[in-house]
């Protein structure tokens, strides 16, 4: 299959398709009122053979749902799952219609519009999303592909005039979301809870042949499916705590059955370190904080292992796949923060180093300082002197428990003879200077808000270089104003 845009074609097919019509609803997107490009990620456009410099008319049409390619077969898919913990019955893409996919040579990658109308899963909703949670998914995919953590990527944001509520009157406007598949934890849950083991099999043989092909080969193939997606989500988490990355919604429903970063919402990045935040306003109970995210992470593990114990056949097997969880998330951590501190792993030096992280973060708390910031300055930490210590110390309102810890690290550091300048290039290609930071994300929507879309722009090329200097973007770097702190992000975000 193929559709052709203007002067370019781009190869499409739907293996999601394939699957028997129980899984998915098939229909046409709601087109958008005169619609605009907002904003286009070059490098995800080149993973499909799309020329920014040839999109037109015809193909913002495409972005926005407006057109659809010849012989494209658009599609909602069911699903259920567990939201904050509380079995919610069926879900399913309220929002999202799947286009296709493309072949790369990374392998296929889907593609689908976010917020082209209404479909039979929108329940209440009227399947639109807004222009400002649309920017935020868009800029913070690419963000996140940018820093090396597994995530669904965006192509594109098209806007549109027409009106949409949520708490207040806001304008629509169409992501299109790009990743290898939206198969989701829930995926797996919608057929368990309905005691359909037939569909049930026919899903998980569709994701191990297609997504995991060597697991074919185990002995029980759905017990090895288990084992590597437990596996992918403790390390895709203990990404997110490096980089402090908060989810804030990590319903089983947005659980990516390939162990990528799946449905931006509510996500913000740690600011003032503080192990509970909410980065998410609706969460009344904490459930998503950033120091529950490794246990929640685990919680949803054991929500898809319940739904594929039919098809392992029994506890104990399902039990073992699930366990690696734990030991694979300590693993990661522990090889991030000595990367981040940089820091060898050396074993003899194990139980000390884990005292050495355990007062770095005690100090953070106490003193809320900024988490990205810290550890970008800590490259140039010097460790045969104090005496450039200042950006560092100015960061914490006790330096004195600074002073205390950065001597043990100095310590630590001359303990495998740590040499300043390789150590501090390194611990710069693993310690971002820009991240996402929510008045950033403000202040590109506010701006497009009025057909100013250059800062969407500006945000975006500075995010697809994050470990840069990039001296002429030093402000996009800088601590946050003191108006950030009132910024609030929920479900409807």
């Amino acid at each position: 299959m193929g559709f052709a845009i203007a002067a370019f074609s781009i190869p499409l097919d739907n293996s999601f398709a394939s699957l028997p019509p129980e899984f998915y609803t098939r229909l046409m997107p709601t087109p958008l009122p005169a619609p605009y490009l907002v904003g286009l990620s070059a490098p995800a456009a080149a993973l499909i053979g799309l020329d920014p410099a040839q999109v037109d008319d015809d193909v913002v049409a495409v972005l926005a749902g407006n057109r659809v390619p010849e012989r494209a077969q658009p599609l909602a898919a069911v699903y259920s799952g567990h939201q904050f913990g509380v079995w919610a019955g069926q879900l399913g893409d309220g929002r999202a219609m799947l286009l296709g996919d493309v072949a790369t040579p990374d392998g296929p990658v889907e593609l689908q519009w976010k917020g082209a109308g209404m479909t039979p899963y929108s329940r209440m909703g009227d399947g639109r999303a807004v222009l400002r949670s649309s920017i935020r998914e868009f800029l913070c995919s690419e963000a996140m592909h940018a820093l090396g953590i597994p995530t669904t990527r965006a192509l594109s944001v098209a806007g549109s005039d027409q009106g949409v509520v949520r708490e207040t009157i806001e304008t629509s406007a169409v992501v299109i979301r790009m990743a290898p598949s939206f198969v989701r934890f829930g995926s797996f849950e919608h057929w368990f809870y309905r005691n359909d083991e037939t569909r049930l099999r026919t899903l998980a043989d569709y994701v191990i042949d297609r997504f995991y092909p060597a697991l074919r080969g185990e002995d029980n193939p759905y017990a090895a499916l288990l084992e590597e997606v437990t596996r992918r989500t403790a390390r895709l988490i203990a990404h997110w705590q490096a980089v402090g990355f908060m989810h804030g919604v990590m319903n089983t429903d947005n659980m990516s059955i390939l162990g990528q970063t799946l449905d931006y919402g509510p996500f913000g990045f740690m600011e003032a370190f503080d192990a509970q935040h909410i980065c998410n306003h609706s969460d009344n109970q904490g459930r998503y904080s950033y120091a529950m995210q490794p246990q929640i992470g685990h919680w949803n593990c054991y929500a898809l292992a319940q739904a594929l114990v039919p098809l392992i056949g029994n506890v104990e097997e399902t039990q073992e796949a699930l366990d690696v969880y734990q030991g694979e998330f300590a693993a990661t951590v522990d090889r991030l923060l000595h990367a981040k501190l940089g820091l060898a792993q050396i074993p003899e030096h194990a139980d000390a180093d884990r005292a050495l992280f355990d007062a770095l973060f005690g100090v953070l708390q106490a003193n809320h300082a900024d988490f990205t910031l810290f550890f970008r300055r800590l490259s140039s930490l010097q460790a045969g002197s104090n005496a450039g210590d200042e950006p560092l110390r100015d960061l914490f309102i006790d330096r004195p428990a600074f002073d205390a810890w950065a001597d043990q690290y100095r310590q630590r550091l001359r303990l495998e003879g740590s040499v300043d300048a390789g150590r501090g290039a390194a611990m710069n290609a693993v310690n971002p200077k820009y991240v996402l930071r929510n008045y950033l994300a403000q202040a590109a929507i506010e701006k497009a808000q009025h057909k100013d879309f250059s800062e969407v722009e500006r945000l975006l090329q500075v995010l697809q270089k994050p470990f840069d200097e990039q001296p002429e973007n030093e402000h996009y770097a800088a601590l946050p104003p003191d108006w950030a702190s009132t910024l609030e992000v929920s479900c409807s975000s």
